[in-house]
């Protein structure tokens, strides 16, 4: 009986143990950062302005505005403003890709994505985090994180192409898992982009962006 008690203890450990192990993992765990210069960086901005009109990058930090009056990002285009980064180079179509990044929202930005994966079939984004009143939401819902506005917070979002699969990470902490929406080429986009209902002053701060891929 003491034998049995023995094992049963050491066994409960284990699963005490693994179960931390999994609450403490790295979402970047398993992936390897691909090189990043700013030759990666493609600004996309209304199309009237100069870059440093609605953008410019010091001590490491992307800052990126756009008022819910400005033109789109060419003048043939119908969708709404923004001030956002299209990372060249690593356009992709299979395995398993993951982006990060530390971002920063002033209080008053709502209605705003911050960052997507473009491309799908069944619309034009496999996923977009956006800021509504000071919650970061996946589109509309679930919210991830609330009290967003004037700090720091750290975003992963992986995307397995093959399995259809997304997951969004904040601090390090898994708060979404849904499937992908299809479509053969993705790329990761960040910065602020205007939705529905937009405030008229938007603004996002992003640092130490990388791109990884699954080992």
């Amino acid at each position: 009986m003491a034998n049995f008690a023995l094992l049963f203890s050491i066994m409960c450990l284990s699963f005490i143990q693994l179960i931390c192990f999994q609450a403490n993992a790295q979402p970047t765990s398993g992936f390897t950062a691909v090189p990043l210069s700013q030759s990666n960086f493609e600004l996309q901005k209304p199309y009237d302005l100069s870059p440093s009109d609605r953008y410019n990058f010091n001590n490491g930090v992307h800052r990126f505005w756009v008022y819910s009056t400005d033109k789109p990002h060419t003048p043939s285009s119908d969708t709404r403003p923004r001030s956002e980064i299209r990372i060249r180079g690593y356009d992709y179509s299979s395995g398993v890709w993951q982006f990060e990044g530390e971002a920063y929202i002033p209080g008053g930005t709502t209605a705003t994505s911050i960052t997507q994966v473009f491309g799908g079939s069944s619309r034009a984004t496999t996923v977009m985090l956006r800021v509504y009143g000071g919650s970061i939401t996946v589109y509309r819902s679930p919210v991830v994180l609330s009290n967003a506005y004037n700090r720091w917070f750290k975003v992963n979002v992986i995307h397995d192409v093959g399995a259809s699969n997304v997951k969004v990470y904040i601090d390090d902490a898994l708060r979404y898992e849904g499937s992908g929406a299809g479509g053969s080429n993705h790329y990761m986009k960040f910065g602020v982009y205007a939705e529905e209902g937009a405030s008229n002053y938007m603004e996002c701060r992003w640092r130490r962006i990388r791109l990884l891929r699954s080992n």
